[in-house]
């Protein structure tokens, strides 16, 4: 990996710290959110599984310390009341080559199970301009009342396959969704069909919780509507740099709208 990549991976680590700790704070503000040695806590004990999350946050890391640190992660999942429900982090680019090749071994040593891919992404790609779809029918709104955050959680179940009470729980009463982030729902006529968002951390905008109802997929709604997110935030905070973590599923999408990939990331969970 080059020092470049290596930074961007960095980055890609700092901004799931910065993004997590104000959006899990906004849901639970007695959240369990603590930087531990080589471990941050961003952990709200909430039935929606993105809320509760741990990332392995040293750089090259060696084999013998990622081991600790898995277990030391494990333990504090076990630990909380949704356990069954949250997810444990590891920037692949972050472990160094034996770290990386012992990784699986160690994560089924320490109680966990892997659970999906991921990528970092990060790009010099704002400002952009005001998106436009072919659909006619298209249209894009800021979530800014509690109809649209149930809308916003129900794609989310839709899209990642989770119970819709839990998404519900999640966002329905977020008072940051409505005031300090750009968040949109793509509507096709009057139907929620997609959504996105994006929030300031650290001096780049990061690009969140971009889903599309799996009736609607492979007509561009997703891409339109991460473009909407990307182009009112930056209009609103002068930033010009974006970052993301994307799921295998949705990674095609960004290079399109300029984002280059930087580190894989695995998500486990606790062995059921």
């Amino acid at each position: 990996m080059t020092s470049t990549g290596f930074t961007e991976s960095v980055e890609s680590l700092h901004q799931l710290a910065v993004a997590w700790r104000a959006m899990v704070l906004d849901h639970a503000p007695s959240a369990d959110v603590r930087d531990l040695p080589g471990l941050a806590v961003r952990w709200a004990d909430s039935p929606f599984a993105f809320w509760n999350c741990i990332a392995l946050t040293e750089e090259q890391v060696t084999a013998d310390l990622m081991r600790q640190r898995l277990d030391e992660a494990a333990d504090i999942i076990r630990a909380k009341r949704h356990s069954d429900s949250g997810f444990l982090w590891v920037f692949e680019d972050l472990l160094d080559a034996d770290a990386r090749t012992a990784l699986t071994a160690a994560a089924e040593q320490a109680g966990l199970q892997y659970a999906l891919g991921g990528t970092g992404m990060a790009g010099d790609i704002l400002p952009l301009p005001e998106p436009h779809h072919p659909d006619p029918d298209l249209a894009f709104v800021r979530v800014s009342t509690e109809d649209h955050l149930r809308a916003y959680a129900d794609l989310q179940a839709r899209a990642y396959g989770f119970p819709v009470d839990a998404c519900r729980d999640g966002l329905t009463g977020a008072g940051l969704w409505m005031t300090g982030m750009h968040a949109y729902l793509a509507l096709h006529g009057t139907t929620p069909v997609s959504c996105a968002a994006t929030i300031p951390a650290q001096g780049r905008l990061f690009v969140c919780f971009v889903a599309t109802d799996p009736r609607w997929q492979r007509r561009g709604y997703g891409e339109a509507v991460t473009r909407k997110a990307l182009h009112e935030g930056a209009r609103a905070t002068g930033l010009t740099r974006a970052t993301l973590h994307a799921t295998e599923a949705g990674a095609p999408l960004y290079p399109r709208i300029g984002f280059t990939p930087n580190t894989p990331i695995r998500f486990y969970t606790l062995k059921t």
